[in-house]
């Protein structure tokens, strides 16, 4: 399954009784496996959780922690980016050349890598000195 296909099919098990506003992540790692994330929202938290958090959380559950590209799919009339929060989380676990593709479900897309998504990301290499 591709990436698009498998971000389009788990977008549709989002929790989103508040906003309505689903959206689907899936990542694929350097070994092939694909994991998705879809967005969950709650009482306490309407905000949600990200659909790239959840896709991330699945493949270190899955025991793997480099992510080799990303596909992330919303209703919107332009392609959405991801939260500051996902941002990080995609610039922990990929490299700054990491493509993410940023879809809608009319089907425009558009291709950035990590780097461009989050210039300036905070690193490891930051705490040397730690």
């Amino acid at each position: 399954m591709s990436l698009k296909d498998a971000a389009r099919a788990v977008r549709e098990n989002a929790y989103v009784p508040y906003s309505r506003y689903k959206v689907g992540a899936a990542i694929r790692t350097p070994s092939g496996a694909v994991h998705v994330g879809c967005n969950v929202e709650n009482v306490a938290y309407p905000e949600g959780t990200c659909a790239e958090a959840g896709a991330i959380a699945a493949m270190c559950a899955a025991g793997e922690t480099r992510i080799a590209e990303a596909y992330v799919v919303a209703d919107a009339a332009e392609p959405v980016p991801p939260c500051g929060g996902c941002r990080q989380k995609l610039a922990e676990f990929a490299g700054a050349d990491v493509k993410i593709t940023l879809a809608t479900m009319d089907g425009t897309e558009k291709v950035m890598t990590v780097a461009e998504l989050l210039p300036g990301a905070f690193a490891r290499d930051h705490m040397d000195r730690a």
